[in-house]
């Protein structure tokens, strides 16, 4: 990777992840969903625990290139609830950014409004960065704790592997969906460390195009969406329209405000769910905490019936939305009246 420049990483690792998810798809992985980061959080018990590949492949590179850097310490409850509203919004919407992508890739135009939704909350996050928002800087910490998380991805393969009883699998739905396990180790591990290497971000290759008019990041992006589309006609799993596609739904507006509150949260703790994985494997703790809220998020989606299904988003999940932007804007505003040194 020394050989290559930081534009043509991230093309490279935009290739490969929209190329990985599409080949994860055809393997076995629910429709258009072959990597979704807040469907594998809501999974994280069941079938497949893709989301381990991506932070070990992480933290292998950054141990082998000294990348290993091991911080936090700012505004854990802050990014914690941040991180639980982003998965609130990805679960009304039915995806992750990167599922965004690749439902766009796959003819899916029920998409659009949510990329709309996205790119304007990632405007907004970029207004508010002008302005001088910014959560508190964080802090060196001990190495051990950056060992932690890592440890606790093995941990769970191993559960994967074992199926200790108290483990429960998803049996039916596309919880029981899921591609050859060593086939889907072996993509994300590769992923994940061209992640770390190439800093690819969905949120944050739009946010750095609206800053600051950087493309790196967006070239990454565009080739994830360009691959996945051509793999996905190539294969047959191409399919445009509205009507009738995989885990989607019609209620447009709620999709548009889901994804502008995925946007803004994510741009508040500078990075998509997929980023925060990635960042936690090379030692930021913060990430580490904004998965922690993710992961809880998960659980109460299930639990409060926050998820949408195709007649569309439940009230339960409408609220969380409203929520989810409220709290957003109270903390930026908060900081912007007593902006962080950085």
């Amino acid at each position: 990777m020394n050989k290559f420049k930081l534009p043509d990483i991230a093309i490279i690792n935009g290739a490969a992840l929209g190329l990985g998810a599409v080949l994860l798809t055809l393997l076995g992985n629910p429709a258009n969903s072959g990597i979704c980061i807040s469907c594998f959080m809501e999974n994280l018990a069941g079938a497949l625990q893709l989301q381990d590949g991506f932070l070990l492949g992480s933290f292998y590179m950054a141990v082998k290139t000294k990348r290993f850097h091991v911080t936090g310490g700012s505004s854990p409850v802050i990014r914690f609830f941040l991180g639980f509203f982003i998965i609130v919004g990805c679960a009304v919407f039915i995806g992750c950014p990167i599922k965004l992508i690749l439902r766009l890739a796959a003819g899916d135009l029920t998409a659009v409004a949510a990329l709309l939704g996205l790119m304007f909350g990632i405007w907004l996050g970029s207004k508010y960065i002008r302005a001088g928002v910014f959560l508190d800087r964080e802090k060196q910490l001990p190495k051990i704790n950056g060992y932690i998380f890592p440890a606790i991805a093995v941990l769970l393969l191993i559960f994967l592997v074992l199926k200790p009883s108290f483990i429960r699998e998803g049996q039916t739905g596309p919880a029981a969906q899921h591609a050859p396990l060593l086939i889907s180790l072996g993509i994300s591990l590769f992923i994940g460390a061209l992640s770390q290497r190439s800093g690819l971000c969905i949120t944050g290759g739009i946010r750095n195009f609206f800053l600051v008019g950087e493309k790196t990041l967006l070239y990454g992006v565009i080739t994830t969406f360009v691959s996945a589309m051509l793999l996905s006609m190539v294969t047959g799993l191409f399919h445009l329209g509205m009507n009738g596609q995989p885990a989607s739904h019609m209620g447009h507006g709620w999709t548009f405000l889901a994804m502008t509150l995925v946007g803004l949260a994510s741009v508040i703790v500078d990075g998509c769910p997929f980023r925060q994985i990635v960042k936690v494997g090379q030692g930021d703790m913060d990430a580490g905490i904004t998965c922690f809220g993710m992961l809880t998020g998960a659980a109460f989606v299930i639990t409060w019936l926050l998820r949408s299904t195709s007649a569309g988003p439940s009230f339960n999940g409408k609220i969380a939305v409203l929520g989810g932007l409220i709290f957003c804007i109270v903390i930026v505003l908060s900081y912007r009246n007593q902006p962080a040194k950085r």
